[in-house]
């Protein structure tokens, strides 16, 4: 099993930017689907930006399209969320996911880094 740990959250004011990291031990990012989620107070989890092992498929959520980018470096096992022009409706716990290529659901989840946003 892939072990995942987040960082990069923080306090960052509207309009800011974020760059959100996941470093993967036991197991190598490339072989996986990799993605991210949120969950808001109160609210449910949310699929925020997700790709495919072969990279060859990438989703973003409408709330988040043209504003957050998600990357891969297979030199450092690690997957990335750059996000720009933050948003108060951005503030949740975000959580880096992976499955393998046969799971139907992501199975290895991080601990979470808080994102506030400050209107």
């Amino acid at each position: 099993q892939v072990q995942l740990v987040e960082s990069g959250g923080g306090l960052v004011q509207a309009g800011g930017s974020l760059k959100l990291s996941c470093a993967a031990s036991g197991g190598t990012v490339s072989t996986y689907d990799m993605a991210w989620f949120r969950q808001a107070p109160g609210k449910g989890g949310e699929l925020v930006a997700g790709f495919t092992s072969s990279g060859s498929k990438i989703y973003y959520s409408e709330a988040v399209k043209g504003r957050f980018t998600m990357s891969r470096d297979n030199a450092k096992n690690a997957v990335y969320l750059q996000m720009n022009n933050l948003k108060p409706q951005d503030t949740a716990v975000y959580y880096c996911a992976a499955r393998l290529k046969t799971s139907v659901n992501y199975d290895n989840w991080g601990q979470g880094t808080q994102v506030t946003v400050s209107s």
